[in-house]
């Protein structure tokens, strides 16, 4: 059921089809809507920017009519209300960013040392799995357009980059395939060009 519903929930990002979705970016909030769903009920949240600080998201949930609850603004709060708070939302979120990087560097400008030093290792260890393990599922998750990618007869790199494109599939980082990036995805999933 969970896989389903967020599988329905991805569709309102319009681009669901192009790379990792909000759903991947966020599988807690995916769970408790599809648990919310099974249970007939909707999902509360304390404010708004808890849910998200983008407005299109707030909209797409509003429009797919997924249940949830503001319990800062009430039960009533109309679509309206809940649009101008996911705004303030939005532009908080981009003053936030603002003020961190004016703050970074100014303290970089003063000479201080940003980042932790000590860990540096472990954590370079750490981002590298992460990433490891995402492009891994990324990768796994495109096996099979690939294979009908090629029972169509495209079986060249540069073949099978064009039709991914043309069937609008986005690389890892949104952008156009390449025979390298379809190199790389064949080595990734052990498929073989």
């Amino acid at each position: 059921m969970l896989s389903l519903w967020s599988f329905r929930l991805s569709s309102l990002n319009s681009k669901a089809a192009r790379g990792p979705t909000p759903w991947d970016r966020r599988p807690q909030l995916a769970a408790a809507l599809a648990a919310a769903k099974a249970s007939k009920c909707s999902v509360v949240v304390a404010k708004l920017d808890r849910l998200s600080r983008d407005v299109a998201f707030v909209a797409g949930l509003m429009a797919q009519r997924v249940p949830f609850i503001v319990a800062e603004l009430g039960r009533d709060a109309d679509p309206f209300m809940l649009h101008l708070y996911a705004a303030l939302a939005e532009k908080e979120r981009r003053l936030i960013g603002e003020r961190t990087k004016a703050a970074l560097a100014a303290k970089s400008a003063a000479g201080a040392s940003l980042g932790n030093p000590r860990n540096l290792a472990h954590a370079g260890c750490l981002g590298r799995a992460a990433l490891a393990r995402a492009a891994d599922q990324f990768a796994s998750s495109l096996t099979p357009v690939v294979q009908a990618i090629r029972d169509t007869g495209a079986l060249t790199l540069a073949s099978m980059a064009i039709e991914l494109n043309q069937r609008g599939i986005r690389s890892a980082r949104g952008g156009q395939w390449h025979r390298s990036s379809v190199a790389n995805l064949l080595h990734r999933t052990k498929l073989q060009a």
